[in-house]
């Protein structure tokens, strides 16, 4: 049976809480940077607001921002980016009271089952059954192929295997990555591995630990910096294998973005977060699905800019589908427990959960 999305189902505007509410107010910000008292902030649900009698739905959503009113239509802005004068919406209901709804329930078709006041593993933990979630998942990659965007957020867990690298680079060259977000960690061992064949100083294969192998990652980066870029050093010194280089190879894009503990780092790593942020949220305003590897932080960060929902150019409202892979329990629920509601977990291995997806989705002969 072919992949089908779940339909969005519309509001429906002609109930008495709608045609009774009120326009939404809104107020000018007092100065750059700075909401107005009584702001609303967003989720990452869809959300309308009441504008001269109609309602408009915020097309570009993320958690913790406001709503601009400007030219016939609604942005949703950081804080950090709002100008002195725009005209920020206020309220803070959600259920129409003040002109505003936000809408948890759009795609709320549901996959089966039966809901029960008590039942047993109704987390999601490393006892959970995963198998119908693969399934899930091969079958999203392959639709998403012809018709969506997938955003990979990778640790550098993914780069400690020969065969997490090789799988992931067989998913990247045909065509299910269309764009990777990631920390100079990530980038560093994957170089290291295609450049000195280990990670951290060891052997990626045997994980033997290699003489001076702590030198290793040091004397990549070293390196990629001497060559001037990642491009540069993967045609230079003859790279022909791993993450980066099959990125690279498709002209995939990858943003980067540091942190403070960082080596080097890497020349295309953004030193400055806010800076790091714009480029991930860049390819995020693209996404229809985000699946995160092995990496707390980024996770979170993604989660945090990733609405549950897309407006396609064709005016359609499609579901945006989150994956948060990750060996520990603390992780995958520690997303959820910063907002990121419409993230399903997957409590395993992430290399082994990497070379499952490329075999599932027969990358393998």
């Amino acid at each position: 049976m072919p992949f089908e999305l779940v339909k969005y189902a519309a509001p429906d505007f002609s109930g008495e809480m709608f045609v009774n509410a009120p326009d939404a107010a809104m107020a000018p910000a007092p100065r750059d940077r700075v909401a107005p008292g009584n702001y609303h902030a967003t989720t990452i649900f869809p959300e309308y607001f009441k504008v001269d009698g109609r309602w408009l739905l915020a097309g570009e959503s993320r958690m913790d921002c406001v709503a601009v009113y400007e030219n016939g239509t609604i942005a949703v802005r950081e804080f950090r980016n709002l100008k002195q004068g725009d005209l920020v919406f206020t309220g803070r209901t959600e259920n129409c009271e003040e002109g505003i709804f936000v809408y948890p329930n759009g795609f709320d078709a549901g996959e089966g089952g039966h809901d029960e006041t008590f039942a047993f593993r109704q987390r999601r933990t490393r006892e959970t059954a995963f198998s119908k979630d693969y399934d899930n998942i091969y079958d999203l990659l392959k639709y998403e192929r012809d018709y969506g965007y997938v955003v990979w957020v990778m640790g550098p867990a993914c780069a400690f295997d020969s065969d997490s690298r090789e799988a992931f680079s067989r998913l990247v060259m045909n065509g299910y990555v269309d764009a990777m977000l990631a920390g100079n960690a990530l980038a560093t061992h994957d170089l290291e591995g295609a450049y000195l064949k280990t990670a951290l100083g060891q052997n990626i294969y045997t994980q033997h630990t290699q003489p001076n192998g702590h030198y290793n990652h040091i004397d990549t980066i070293n390196q990629v910096k001497l060559h001037g870029s990642i491009p540069e050093f993967i045609d230079k010194e003859g790279i022909d294998n791993g993450i980066m280089y099959s990125c690279v190879k498709k002209q995939v894009p990858f943003v980067l973005v540091g942190s403070i503990r960082d080596d080097g780092p890497l020349p295309e790593v953004y030193a400055n977060v806010y800076e790091g942020q714009d480029a991930m949220r860049e390819c995020i305003r693209k996404a229809t699905t985000v699946i995160c590897m092995a990496t707390t932080l980024h996770s979170i960060a993604t989660g945090n800019m990733t609405p549950s929902f897309r407006v396609m150019p064709d005016g359609t409202v499609r579901q945006v589908y989150f994956y948060s892979v990750d060996v520990s329990e603390f992780a995958v629920n520690k997303l959820g427990d910063r907002g990121s509601l419409s993230a399903k977990s997957i409590v395993t291995n992430v290399q082994d959960f990497v070379v499952n997806v490329s075999k599932g989705l027969g990358l393998y002969p």
